[in-house]
């Protein structure tokens, strides 16, 4: 052991302290150099081996080496803890309370549904279920619709390999609950519907209707009319009117358009109603007797009216939405408006 051998250990012990990059590991170069049987104790054991004219350089070298560490350490320390606080309040306290985020909100498709429900509830309908993959005869065979009607065809409805299809519409609910029920039926059937539409700001392949059936001993297109005026008012408010044009669906007879005067120009003309002062709502009509056969009813013995609408559509005029595709952006900055 010499002098050098010092200076170079000290230079080394520094170094070690000053690269620690935590508590633990500038702990660890403390009894690696300080330690009961660190190197400095090992080296003061050593020094009965130097000659006695040297041992007073010696023995000032290991006091500076551990005087030097000494400092070298507690410094660290204190470097270390200063960052370690300032990490505290920079991260996660979990001694504070929780950030309030604030609550989420109904998504505008599913408050248009539960308000159609509630009102039509309030006529006494219920709401009926059905699968979103159908079988060809539900969807289009039990509704009159013609074998060559372009509906069928791949580039408007989704078909499956199985020969099923993605429903175009919610209208084989109220065949699948009038196969299963003898009349009186009153209900609504709420779901999501697939066509094979160019999405744009008006159009969507996957899209929401709510579909209405009544069919008891006597109902008149004048039922029709009363229910969907009523639903109009409480919908839109009391002002709205309403008006039928004649139409083709092949599974009613008569058919009829529903619009219901424009809610922003109150009829007078504007964008939303384009010019026009009226509004295009539902596709509504008397069930048409062959789909009551279809379903094992006798035409004889009832009557009933079926009514369908977009729920987009509603609430694209009900909120003043532009795009249709704002409703399936998933875009918080415009959900949080619902809140």
């Amino acid at each position: 052991m010499n002098a050098q051998e010092l200076v170079d250990l000290k230079q080394q012990a520094v170094a070690e302290a000053a690269a620690a990059a935590c508590l633990t590991e500038l702990d660890a170069v403390r009894v690696k150099h300080l330690g009961r049987k660190g190197l400095l104790p090992a080296i003061m054991e050593r020094m009965k081996e130097v000659p006695p004219d040297q041992r007073p350089e010696m023995g000032r070298l290991a006091n500076d080496l551990k005087q030097a560490l000494g400092q070298a350490l507690d410094d660290k320390k204190a470097a270390l803890q200063a960052a370690a606080k300032a990490g505290e309040r920079r991260g996660f306290d979990v001694t504070l309370s929780g950030a309030w985020r604030g609550l989420g909100s109904r998504h505008p498709i599913s408050l248009v549904v539960e308000e159609v429900v509630q009102i039509f509830n309030r006529l006494g309908f219920t709401v009926a279920d059905g699968p979103d993959i159908e079988t060809e005869y539900h969807n289009f065979d039990a509704l009159n619709t013609p074998a060559d009607h372009p509906s069928r065809d791949t580039q408007d409805t989704f078909w499956l390999t199985s020969g099923q299809l993605l429903r175009t519409q919610t209208s084989p609910v109220q065949i699948r609950v009038m196969e299963s029920r003898r009349p009186p039926v009153r209900i609504v059937t709420p779901g999501r519907c697939y066509r094979r539409d160019t999405v744009d700001a008006t159009h969507s392949a996957n899209f929401h209707q709510i579909e209405g059936l009544y069919v008891d001993r006597v109902v008149s297109l004048a039922d029709l009319k009363g229910d969907l005026g009523f639903f109009a008012q409480e919908m839109m408010g009391p002002n709205v009117k309403v008006r039928f044009r004649p139409h083709f669906f092949p599974f009613t007879e008569p058919s009829v358009e529903c619009d219901f005067s424009c809610h922003v120009c109150g009829g007078a003309g504007c964008r939303v109603c384009k010019q026009s002062g009226w509004i295009e709502i539902a596709g509504a009509g008397m069930v048409n007797p062959k789909v009551f056969k279809a379903v094992g009813y006798d035409p004889e013995d009832v009557t009933g009216y079926a009514f369908g609408m977009g729920i987009e559509r509603i609430a694209m005029i009900k909120f003043g939405i532009e795009d249709i595709r704002l409703l399936y952006d998933n875009d918080v900055r415009f959900l949080q408006q619902f809140a």
